[in-house]
């Protein structure tokens, strides 16, 4: 519950997402920090008909987009209040459904599989990898892909700490070494990751890890 406490209060103080981007676009994908920055969804190919569960789903604006490209999507938060939201915003748009829940008891309890999972500066920083990794590797296709975002870890600080913000919520900080080891002893393989550079004006970049289901 205090986990549960620690995020509904983050998310009650996030602004919604602007109603369109700098191309005017009403939905969009964005892996980093910073708006209008960095790749989007091209990284992951083709997602007509694809299936696509996100970790951390928020308000759904991300999963909102990429049904607009032909993907089922699923999106799982633990805050309760972001289904609502996600469903008075995103609610018309075909092929979406979202659930409250904690991700590592979601993908216990699912009997569902998927070709693509996200985690945007969620999830998969702030649960443990060894009983995160295996769980979403169990859920993907063969072939399947798995892509998370967060900040680069930094220089000096332990690599698990607790948050001081939210001090039920623990982050794991790691960089591209750890996550490719976390991520092989868990069975996928085509491990990458990159520092996505900071837009001008800004010191700190953006950790983007892709890496594939065997099958």
């Amino acid at each position: 519950m205090e986990l549960v406490d620690a995020w509904e209060r983050y998310a009650r103080g996030r602004a919604r997402r602007r109603e369109a981007n700098a191309t005017g676009a009403r939905t969009w994908l964005n892996w980093t920090q910073y708006p209008d920055h960095g790749p989007d969804e091209s990284i992951l190919g083709d997602l007509q008909n694809r299936t696509v569960l996100e970790l951390g789903s928020g308000t759904g604006c991300n999963l909102a987009h990429l049904s607009t490209l032909g993907a089922t999507c699923t999106g799982v938060d633990i805050a309760p209040s972001q289904r609502g939201k996600a469903v008075a915003r995103w609610g018309h748009l075909p092929g979406l459904a979202f659930h409250t829940a904690e991700v590592t008891e979601y993908l216990t309890r699912t009997a569902g599989s998927f070709d693509v999972v996200l985690s945007i500066f969620g999830p998969v920083w702030f649960s443990d990898p060894e009983l995160l990794l295996p769980l979403i590797r169990t859920r993907l296709s063969p072939g399947g892909v798995l892509v998370f975002s967060h900040e680069p870890p930094e220089p000096g600080i332990p690599a698990v700490g607790t948050l001081r913000t939210a001090r039920a919520v623990t982050r794991w900080d790691y960089g591209p070494q750890e996550w490719s080891a976390c991520l092989t002893a868990a069975g996928f393989r085509g491990i990458s990751a990159e520092t996505v550079a900071p837009p001008e004006g800004k010191d700190t970049g953006t950790l983007l890890v892709m890496a594939y289901a065997g099958g």
